[in-house]
């Protein structure tokens, strides 16, 4: 049988409304942003079931929902001005001059596109490893974010299904993290639901200041000449993706047991999750013992600082921490070992360290590059819970299920996601080799805490 391929119906560019002022025509990056130059964009969307209704209906709030989409997109670009623009280069040989900025205005604005695809909800939610149709859900397929100086910094992809509709969102990881694509994705919902044709204030207004430490900034100079020096494409090898789901009370378990086995009360849920991980997945590695691992996690700089950034902060302020042993000591100490491992880790990294690190990189900027940040040996737990993902509403109810493109994935990422029923349930997308994901699959452990993802439809 033949996958179904995407049908492009439409594709324009949207620009602020009303106009962005010349004062907001430039917008320069922080040391976190320009260090994420080789890194893809962020690609993460919401799969939505559609109104039952008749066909001839079905059309009509297809065509109204994508007009309106695009609306509050506009509407919504005015208060995060920079996603409408293009990355710009100047540099200079004498004296030396290397420097990357945001040209909010020149461009062509952000890209929308709509789409229909001739597959369904259970084509997504029912097979036991997320499709790779998945991936066609997003535009900017396999871009880096240097590419944001001839590509749009944000695009929009609608992807009418037969049953349902994807709203898939890519967006420049130099222009924002986590916590801005999130606090962007939940304005974007507001305003569509407030139903507004005039630019109205919104419940989280962006900042859009980079912060630099004192003596440091606006514009950075970097020790480049060509971007051939510091840009490489990072090509994923071939993995399984899987949604891993764990409910509250299974998450409340590991946190118990964590807690007792180290003998505190201080090691968090998502620290006990974190824990199960890095054993579960070292442990599938069939590593040698002696080799050391590590487990990353995405940790957000804005509460470590003090004072600490506004959460409203759109820029990146993110950093990975990093708790590391041999596989023998890890796998020979139980949960509770691991989880305190990775509390210290947490709870070490404070506005000192922060602070520290980025006068580190002012002195040496150096931008990251993927093949080198991740090992064979590394889980990284990225994105986080926390991010109000369904809470996004376009007229359609409440989501099925956040899933995510091509984008920033390796043998040993976890990318965490609220779990669609809340409450404090978490779904894990796991990254792995495939017969590496075999192994996982049998690992009793990790299965006993796990279950299926398959929320109802």
């Amino acid at each position: 049988m033949n996958t179904p391929s995407l049908n492009l119906v439409s594709e324009c560019f949207i620009k602020p409304c009303p106009p962005i002022e010349d004062s907001n025509q430039i917008c320069y990056l922080g040391p976190w942003d320009i260090s994420m130059l080789s890194a893809y964009y962020i690609q993460k969307g919401l799969l939505f079931k559609k109104p039952t209704s008749s066909s001839l209906n079905k059309q009509h709030f297809i065509e109204n929902l994508v007009e309106k989409l695009k609306h509050s997109l506009s509407l919504t670009l005015f208060h995060f001005h920079p996603l409408s623009g293009r990355l710009v280069t100047k540099k200079s040989e004498d004296p030396h001059f290397y420097t990357v900025f945001v040209d909010c205005k020149n461009s062509l604005g952000a890209k929308f596109i709509h789409a229909t695809l001739d597959i369904t909800i259970n084509d997504i939610l029912s097979p036991v490893d997320v499709p790779p149709i998945v991936h066609s859900f997003f535009d900017h397929h396999r871009a880096v974010n240097h590419d944001g100086h001839t590509m749009s910094l944000l695009s929009i992809q609608v992807t009418e299904l037969l049953d349902s509709v994807f709203i898939g969102c890519s967006m420049n990881h130099c222009i924002g993290d986590g916590t801005g694509y999130w606090n962007f994705f939940n304005s974007f919902s507001e305003i569509f639901q407030n139903d507004v044709h005039v630019p109205v204030p919104i419940s989280h207004k962006p900042i859009h200041n980079r912060w630099f430490p004192e003596g440091y900034g606006p514009i950075i100079s970097l020790p480049f000449k060509h971007h051939d020096e510091f840009i490489h494409r990072y090509e994923t090898p071939i993995l399984r993706e899987r949604i891993f789901h764990f409910s509250a009370e299974s998450i409340a378990k590991l946190k118990a047991k964590a807690n007792k086995e180290s003998d505190t009360n201080k090691i968090s849920s998502f620290q006990s999750l974190s824990a199960l991980v890095w054993r579960s997945l070292t442990r599938a590695r069939q590593l040698q013992q002696g080799q050391r691992t590590t487990c990353k996690l995405a940790v957000n700089n804005r509460t470590r600082m003090e004072p600490p950034l506004p959460k409203e902060y759109f820029g990146n302020s993110i950093y990975a921490v990093r708790a590391e042993t041999t596989v023998g000591e890890l796998l020979e100490n139980d949960l509770g070992w691991a989880a305190w491992k990775i509390h210290l880790a947490i709870a070490n990294y404070d506005d000192k360290v922060v602070r520290n690190s980025v006068e580190e990189w002012l002195r040496s900027p150096f931008v990251y590059r993927m093949d080198l940040f991740f090992d064979p040996y590394t889980v990284m737990m990225g994105s986080s819970p926390r991010f109000n993902m369904y809470g996004n509403e376009f007229g359609m109810g409440k989501a099925l299920a956040v899933r995510s493109g091509y984008a920033n994935k390796f043998d040993g990422k976890v990318t965490s996601y609220p779990g669609q029923e809340g409450g404090g349930s978490i779904d894990l997308e796991v990254c792995l080799s495939p017969e590496k994901m075999m192994v996982l699959e049998t690992d009793q452990e990790f299965m006993n805490s796990a279950s299926v993802c398959s929320p109802l439809f």
